[in-house]
């Protein structure tokens, strides 16, 4: 049972740190420093990247109109078709545009993550490499709002996103696939609105973004680890998921209508006055 609530804590801190910009791995590897989960190592490194799946499948039941690319067409229908007649008559041609646009942007951080993932892991993935990205990308969220103050926007919708801003923030998130407590989302958020997306549309895109990437994480990290679990690693690993599903739905509705009236700058704040209470904590753990 003391598990069974373990593994809820941990789903609520990924359901609710997946999509705000504060990093969800980041937060997790705090959390493993305080409740600590009773699964063998390697069972915890793979735990930490699928739980995540129940945060992306939130983003397939919430947009699933703007992300699933079939469809069938006629009277009263409003997407545009590949062709209109034949199998790719059922396509749904701004949809598979955006997918592919989605890949490209996956490109740098798949190929770094698949050549050097393990050899990142053991050398940022701790306390205090986290507690110094959660304090560099605050202050890099506060100064590029305070920059974006009075700059026009330059990408309003999804479809104006071309294929070379989407390599640019796929170059963003690389930086989170290196440094844990960057933020996925935060970093792809940043590097969206420094280039003139606005913060509706670097959202959603996040969001978008995460559904290939995480699979992709979470498959290796399966494979990796093999399908042999016990009881009690499925039912941990489940809960997790469950939780991190539910939360997530209650954060990205959330989050939509945050963004409408508010800037990013709050969680700019937060990640430093976390960031320096980590660095404080270490500091007097380690002495």
């Amino acid at each position: 049972m003391i598990e069974f609530l373990k593994a809820v804590l941990f789903g609520i801190v990924e359901g609710i740190t997946e999509w705000l910009p504060i990093s969800s791995t980041g937060h997790m590897i705090l959390l493993d420093e305080f409740v600590k989960l009773d699964v063998s190592p390697e069972f915890w490194e793979m735990f930490l990247v699928v739980i995540q799946l129940g945060a992306i499948l939130a983003v397939v039941v919430l947009f699933w109109n703007e992300i699933w690319p079939f469809g069938i067409y006629g009277k009263g229908k409003r997407f545009r078709p590949v062709a209109t007649s034949g199998l790719l008559s059922y396509c749904k041609r701004d949809i598979w545009v955006m997918w592919f646009k989605i890949l490209v942007a996956c490109l740098p951080a798949a190929v770094v993550g698949l050549l050097f993932d393990e050899f990142f892991e053991s050398l940022f993935y701790n306390g205090v490499c986290v507690a110094l990205a959660l304090i560099l990308f605050g202050i890099g969220f506060i100064l590029i709002e305070n920059r974006n103050r009075n700059a026009a926007v330059r990408i309003h919708s999804l479809a104006e996103i071309t294929y070379e801003t989407a390599f640019i923030i796929g170059l963003f998130q690389l930086i989170a696939a290196v440094f844990p407590g960057t933020s996925r989302s935060g970093a792809t958020i940043l590097g969206a609105l420094l280039i003139g997306v606005s913060r509706k549309v670097a959202a959603e895109f996040t969001f978008f973004l995460a559904i290939p990437v995480m699979l992709g994480a979470s498959l290796l990290k399966i494979v990796k680890f093999g399908f042999s679990f016990t009881g009690n690693e499925l039912m941990i690993l489940i809960t997790g998921m469950a939780t991190a599903f539910i939360v997530s739905i209650v954060i990205i509705r959330f989050l939509m209508g945050y963004i409408k009236k508010h800037d990013f700058k709050v969680f700019g704040w937060y990640r430093i006055i976390l960031g320096i209470v980590v660095l404080l904590y270490f500091g007097i753990a380690s002495r």
